[in-house]
């Protein structure tokens, strides 16, 4: 059996006039900045904070997944077109793609097969700036950092090897993340180590999506912790005046972007953090706005729930002060499979066995969503391979827990495929009385918040710090950062901070190597094991199949 790829299937489709898309949600034409014929920019001016209480957030998230993913942007979609095929109103508010995976290994994130957000090249490619906006804003601080090491007006006395911030560039690109700056004589600075981070891991992408406005952007963009004067003051963005400079640069990426889901239903795409080494979620802007304007937001975090959906509801969910109804917990046969031992040559191969011997990683995930109190679906992603003894088991093991699990294809069929998870999403909203509750107190000490996420959520009977990280918090409570959240940065690949424990790993340590500063976003992030936050390609990049014809026609996007 032969399927049409995403982009064709993308290509394939006809879109609908933004104009039209808006009209679903009661936008006015004229609050419309349009991007061309299917993309635009929608006023802050939207948000309606007296609707966002009525109406109903639900959570995307999935089990701890295989290196390409379990599809939680596809069962995204797929649950918005079910959802409004059953007579609800409903909105996705994703996150934007880095260029990154999109030529590296894993890919777009604009959904797949008949789950996708239109139009896909556009959204998977420079979209509308959001993306550069970040980096040229990020790099422009670097750029007055290394101008006022140089400079004798206003010199600020910074002691170079102190300086935490580092460029950034959206590529998966290992030889950008140790080099030397400043070489060639004294006309172009001074020599230092520097180094490259990739976009989404830059604290302009974290603060763009912690932001709650204009006001709030220029106060967290001058709060950016930059290093030490050598008199051991704190130097912060402010003091080199960069805020309102790099907020211009931000003027329009502060803006959601609205789109179109295949079956012309609307769509919010926004920020664009990884949730391994970032917070994996979109903006509060713009979940607030699909809340302002839908009774049911479906929004998705990256990575596995240890990740993506912890981070989600201790630091956005708190930060923005959300209450969400419901949790999708993806999950796919192959990924228990995996979990269960089986090797990736093997993971299209049925094997109940391996099912069964995964499925504690599922139980695990599900366990965790409940400390929040609120109640899990999971969503069975429908492969081809998938056997009908593996799906029954995985149905009947969930319903022992007392969680509803359903078979999800809307990758083959779009919103017909998702018709059984928009009802059970649907029931579980309407039968739960969700009163969220995040895992910590933001005022607790940083090491009871660090350890209470190793040890609740990961599943670790210890916590061990490093000698940089017992300085690191030290400095921590030097600088008064005590109440702020905790962002992770870990592997996505396990429970632990050990990439080769698969399943539910048990008995296991976490060590914290060091910790960074985060304080425009009000977050601190441990850094667990051997963290990076530039990728590299991986040998046979996903470039190296795309092609473009004479008509600028796109093939191999994926």
């Amino acid at each position: 059996m032969s399927f049409k790829s995403d982009i064709e299937i993308a290509q394939d489709a006809t879109l609908i006039h933004i104009k039209e898309i808006a009209k679903k949600i009661n936008i006015d034409e004229d609050d419309l900045e349009l991007y061309g014929k299917y993309k635009a920019k929608l006023p802050l001016s939207l948000i309606d904070e007296g609707s966002i209480e009525k109406n109903n957030l639900v959570l995307v998230t999935a089990l701890t997944p295989t290196p390409a993913g379990e599809g939680k942007t596809t069962v995204s979609i797929g649950l918005t077109e079910g959802l409004n095929k059953i007579g609800k109103q409903a909105i996705s508010v994703l996150r934007e793609p880095s260029l990154g995976p999109v030529f590296g290994m894993k890919g777009g994130a604009a959904g797949g097969g008949y789950s996708q957000v239109v139009p896909m090249e556009d959204i998977n490619l420079h979209f509308t700036g959001d993306f550069n906006a970040v980096e040229k804003a990020n790099n422009l601080l670097s750029a007055l950092i290394d101008n006022n090491l140089q400079s004798k007006t206003g010199n600020l006395n910074i002691d170079p090897r102190t300086i935490l911030w580092k460029r950034v560039i959206d590529m998966n690109d290992r030889a950008l993340r140790d080099i030397t700056i400043g070489l060639g004589g004294t006309g172009n600075g001074i020599p230092r180590q520097e180094g490259f981070n990739i976009t989404p891991a830059s604290e302009i992408m974290a603060i763009l999506c912690m932001t709650t406005g204009f006001k709030d952007l220029k106060q967290r963009l001058g709060d950016i912790f930059i290093g030490f004067t050598f008199d051991k003051k704190p130097i912060f963005a402010r003091d080199l005046k960069a805020e309102h400079a790099m907020a211009i640069l931000l003027k329009d990426a502060i803006k959601p972007n609205l789109v179109q889901t295949l079956e012309g239903n609307p769509a919010i795409i926004h920020g664009g953090p990884f949730a391994n080494i970032a917070q994996g979620t979109n903006t509060i802007i713009a979940t607030k706005m699909g809340l302002s304007l839908s009774n049911y937001v479906i929004t998705e975090a990256g990575f596995g729930a240890d990740l993506g959906a912890e981070k989600f509801l201790n630091i956005k969910c708190v930060a923005a002060k959300l209450n969400p109804k419901a949790v999708v917990l993806v999950a796919t046969i192959r990924a228990l499979r995996h979990h269960g031992g089986t090797k990736a040559i093997a993971y299209d191969t049925p094997d109940l066995e391996r099912v069964k011997n995964g499925f504690p990683n599922l139980e695990k995930h599900i366990e965790n969503i409940r400390k929040f109190q609120i109640e899990p679906v999971v969503a069975i992603n429908s492969f081809l391979s998938d056997s009908e003894e593996e799906v029954k088991f995985v149905i009947d093991s969930c319903a022992k827990m007392g969680v509803q699990a359903v078979v999800m294809n809307g990758w083959e069929h779009g919103g017909e495929g998702a018709l059984d998870l928009a009802k059970a999403v649907v029931k579980v909203v309407g039968e739960s009385a969700t009163e969220f509750r995040p895992l910590y107190d933001w005022k607790s000490p940083m090491k009871e918040k660090i350890e209470k996420i190793a040890t609740e959520i990961y599943g670790a009977v210890r916590v061990n710090y490093a000698k940089k990280a017992l300085l690191n918090l030290k400095r921590i409570e030097r600088l008064g950062y005590n109440d702020f959240a905790v962002c992770m940065a870990k592997t996505q690949r396990s429970f632990s901070d050990d990439a080769t424990l698969i399943g539910r790993p048990t008995g296991f340590t976490i060590t914290v190597r060091e910790i960074e500063i985060a304080a425009g976003a009000r977050f601190v992030i441990p850094i667990l094991g051997k963290m990076m936050r530039m990728p590299g390609l991986p040998p046979i990049p996903a470039s190296t199949n795309m092609t473009i014809d004479d008509d600028g026609v796109i093939s191999g996007l994926s």
